[in-house]
């Protein structure tokens, strides 16, 4: 309630509203509404009225002039885009190649978009059930009921620990079983059914493998063959040289539900072609004609015999769904009452839409490009293996034009995507010989990498082999380690960019199609500061190259569907339309200038010009520190990219972060600035800490909001053996009109945390505490959020450091709110003593001894009800 605008209470425009319109949805033979508007059929005319004035808006934005059924049609496209979209995104996840299997529908509005999210999917069959329109809920009528027990087993899987499994399932089988009598139910209805959960050793997913007859001689082996054909399916992959083992042991009983009809014998079936109940008209495309009215044939479902065979254009209306049988689709009524979709006509190989800019075809296209990005971070968390990558997803993902212009990115890591186009255009402008089956890998900081933990590997795509490349696809994926003078490659008190770990420019990864493995090796191993794991480096970079891999196959089916020069052309386009939402937004914007002092004692000018009769701007860091002896550094790719990011996130339009946003924008950033620095100065810090003040800084010049933590509190640990990094929530900064939200990970950072079951199977360390901290958030008419205290116990002697700032200086406010509270570091060693760290500091952990981190909290906005500063600050241990 209200529902959408047809239902006749008022409401919004929706896609039920454009199947209306178009004829998708005929009100005489839909349900009638209850309530109000009792007994009422489908209000058509509120629904043409509105898209009128979408129409209106859209040609007024566009230049271009449409018709209500033209917006209305655009709308369902870019609904069964993103439909199709999240259906890929759940099977790429599972490993499933979805034209490989049938498109199950359910819903009252599933049948209206079957067959066009079968078309974009490719899929060439759809199933509806005769009561798709209330499916969900007629399950769960008709569901087992069903007692499940599992219990953790941590075993080696061979034939000791498989007997161990064995013994175990019985024992929760029992418990399962007696579950369901306790229920009532007898034990002859119960069913039961063992699993196991099996990874390999050193990983963190199992999969699920079924429970072997105790008795089968060749039950280990039916077991390893089951996962290593599950694994290869999800994961592209196998790991002949780790071991397997059982994780868990699940035991599922079960007392069967009611039945919804007996099996019905499909042969016999006679195919008939009915005559329509109605003859109606829809707004479609067919053949190679452009959208537009046609006839079609309306049929009743409950006037069909089994064998009706219906050819589209035609609607299909029932007292709980309607079905639309596109053209090129043929619907068979079963003798079990679904209906069978096949499409019967082959689908055209692309489509002839032109270059010129479509609004509907630039949010299709939008959808397209950011999906793909997410394809490939879908399946580079799935292949990676270490935690930075798989856990916390510190990692990205993006698309680049020819020319290595960024066009879209899954939502990852902002200070991954806005510098990673100058990598891209480092590796075109240095290789001019590349060739398909060619992959490069950096980290340069000084050809557009971050900081050297952030591997880049890049892969060109081509269209055709005898021509350049049509596009790039690259991921960028923090690595546990690269060498360096302390594990986990981010030292506190390095100072040059050679105590930081190996650093790789420009090294062709793949050449023909064959990774250049043994090369690889030895790069990793050279210098005076080697890599601690090259081995974990390496099952990453194949993690890395089997995304882009992905990219690039997901970017020839869409060349193959809409033609190289309508991609290219809207790849282009989707960066003009950023522009010109950021050009939007400029005028709004004035002049400012801030000063933001890091803890080290540097500090960032910025200043901001605004020209709003050329709706541009002009951000210019003159007056910023000189280049520092500490790692505090900042490569301009990352100056770029939190200028990228800021304006980006002014935008309310949902677009993909690209290149086209730095377009209105003029960047100075005066050369052996802090900002700006010449080789071979250290960068560690700058890549996570000085980007965090940068945006901080262009926020407070812009006036748009308080600063949020200007910290991603770096804390490593690790030895000879392990190795792990993560970065720490804190509090963000209030606006005009909200508040800060508490314990998040703000701006240039979108990591997550790694949970805390697998960061203590994976490490000696045991999380003692997580919490926020009440009150450090800064006081205002909307306060900041609080940060949070941390405190890791350490299980076996390790090296730990930390890499903050915000330790002195707090988190500022704005429009007369109050700054965040400070954040602090400290060791409580075993025998009760307390040793502070300042913001950059490395403690020697003994086992026992628990590591502590306090994160900033996040400025407030506007004059508080009462003006005071935060209450005292309670903290496990003092300081």
């Amino acid at each position: 309630n209200p529902g959408p605008a047809s239902y006749r209470r008022g409401g919004p425009l929706t896609t039920t509203d454009a199947n209306v319109l178009l004829g998708r949805i005929q009100p005489d033979f839909f349900p009638r509404l209850f309530g109000a508007q009792a007994d009422q059929p489908l209000d058509r005319e509120a629904a043409a009225r509105q898209f009128a004035e979408l129409a209106r808006q859209i040609s007024a934005h566009s230049g271009r002039s449409i018709s209500a059924e033209e917006a209305a049609n655009g709308a369902l496209r870019i609904a069964v885009g993103s439909m199709a979209n999240a259906i890929k995104r759940i099977s790429v996840a599972r490993g499933y190649d979805v034209t490989r299997y049938t498109l199950q529908c359910f819903g009252g509005a599933g049948g209206q978009a079957a067959c066009l999210v079968a078309d974009a999917l490719g899929m060439s069959l759809v199933l509806a059930h005769p009561l798709a329109g209330v499916l969900s809920a007629y399950g769960m009528g008709l569901a087992d009921r069903i007692a499940m027990r599992e219990a953790s087993v941590e075993l080696p899987l061979d034939h000791q620990g498989l007997a161990k499994a064995q013994t175990q399932a019985l024992q929760l089988q029992q418990a399962a079983s007696q579950a369901l009598q306790d229920q009532g139910v007898s034990v002859e209805m119960i069913q039961s059914q063992a699993s196991l959960q099996i990874r390999y050793q050193g990983t963190d997913t199992a999969l699920t493998c079924a429970m072997p007859d105790q008795a089968a001689p060749q039950a280990l082996l039916d077991v390893e063959a089951e996962f290593s054909a599950a694994y290869r399916q999800r994961f592209a992959f196998l790991m002949p040289d780790r071991g397997l083992v059982i994780e868990t042991v699940a035991v599922a009983c079960s007392a069967a539900g009611e039945t919804s009809a007996a099996a019905v014998d499909p042969g016999g079936l006679t195919l008939h072609s009915p005559p329509a109940d109605a003859l109606v008209q829809i707004y479609c495309p067919a053949d190679d004609m452009p959208a537009g009215w046609r006839a079609a044939s309306l049929f009743v479902r409950e006037s069909l015999q089994p064998g009706a065979t219906i050819n589209g254009p035609a609607i299909l209306a029932e007292q709980n769904a309607t079905t639309v049988i596109d053209p090129g689709w043929q619907a068979c009524l079963q003798a079990d009452g679904c209906v069978e979709l096949r499409r019967i006509q082959p689908r055209r190989a692309g489509q002839a839409i032109g270059t010129a800019a479509d609004p509907v075809l630039l949010e299709v296209f939008n959808n397209l490009f950011m999906n793909i990005a997410e394809q490939m971070g879908l399946r580079l968390q799935n292949t990676a293996s270490s935690v930075n990558i798989k856990e916390r997803l510190d990692f990205s993902c993006a698309l680049f034009s020819a020319e290595g212009e960024l066009i879209a990115n899954a939502p990852h890591m902002p200070v991954h995507l806005g510098s990673m186009s100058e990598s891209i255009r480092s590796v075109i402008a240095r290789n001019p010989a590349m060739l398909p089956g060619d992959v490069y890998v950096l980290n340069d900081p000084y050809h557009g990498g971050t900081h050297l933990p952030d591997v880049t590997v890049v892969t060109p795509v081509y269209m055709d082999e005898n021509q350049a490349a049509a596009f790039y696809v690259a991921s960028r994926g923090h690595h546990a380690d690269i060498g360096g003078i302390s594990p986990g490659s981010m030292p506190p008190f390095s100072t040059s960019i050679d105590e930081e770990g190996v650093l790789i420019d420009n090294f062709k990864l793949v050449e023909g199609g064959v990774m250049r493995e043994a090369e690889l090796l030895a790069l990793l191993g050279s210098g005076a500061h080697p890599s601690l794991n090259p081995t974990q480096n390496i099952a990453d970079l194949r993690a890395q190259i089997a995304a882009n891999e992905k990219g690039v196959q997901e970017l020839k089916a869409m060349v193959a569907q809409y033609g190289q020069a309508t991609v290219s052309a809207y790849m282009q386009h989707v960066q003009d339309n950023a522009e010109e939402s950021v050009r939007r937004i400029i005028p709004s914007l004035k002049d400012g200038c801030f000063s933001l002092r890091l803890d080290n004692g540097a500090q960032i000018q910025v200043a901001v010009t605004i020209d709003a009769a050329k709706r541009s701007a002009v951000i210019d860091f003159s007056g910023t520190s000189a280049q520092l002896t500490n790692n505090f550094n900042a490569p301009r790719s990352i100056t770029m990219a939190a200028v990228l990011y800021v304006f980006r996130t002014l935008v309310d339009d949902q677009i993909p972060l690209n290149a086209g946003c730095l377009k209105p924008i003029t960047v100075i950033v005066p050369e052996g600035c802090m900002l700006n620095p010449r080789p071979p100065a250290a960068v560690v810090a700058g890549n996570v800490e000085t980007s965090s003040c940068v945006t901080n800084a262009l926020y407070g010049a812009l006036g748009v909001m308080a600063a949020s933590q200007s910290t991603m509190n770096n804390f490593t640990f690790g030895n000879a053996r392990h190795q792990y990094y993560e970065t720490i929530s804190g509090g963000s900064g209030a606006g005009d009109g909200f508040a800060g939200t508490s314990v998040v990970q703000t701006h240039m950072t979108n990591s997550r945390m790694t949970d805390p079951e697998v960061l203590e199977f994976r490490f000696p360390v045991q999380l003692e505490s997580y919490e926020i901290v009440a009150g450090s958030g800064g006081a205002g008419r909307w306060p900041g959020g609080n940060g949070g205290l941390r405190r890791l116990r350490f299980l076996e002697a390790m090296s730990a450091s930390i890499l903050s700032n915000g330790r002195i200086e707090g988190a500022f406010g704005m429009a007369g709110g109050m700054p965040g509270a400070t954040g602090a570091n400290w060791v409580e060693r075993l025998d009760g003593k307390v040793e502070a760290l300042p913001h950059i500091g490395q403690a020697e952990m003994a086992p026992g001894d628990i590591f502590a981190i306090r994160t900033p909290g996040g400025g407030g906005y506007g004059e508080p009800a009462s003006p005071k500063r935060p209450g005292l600050i309670k903290v496990s241990r003092p300081v």
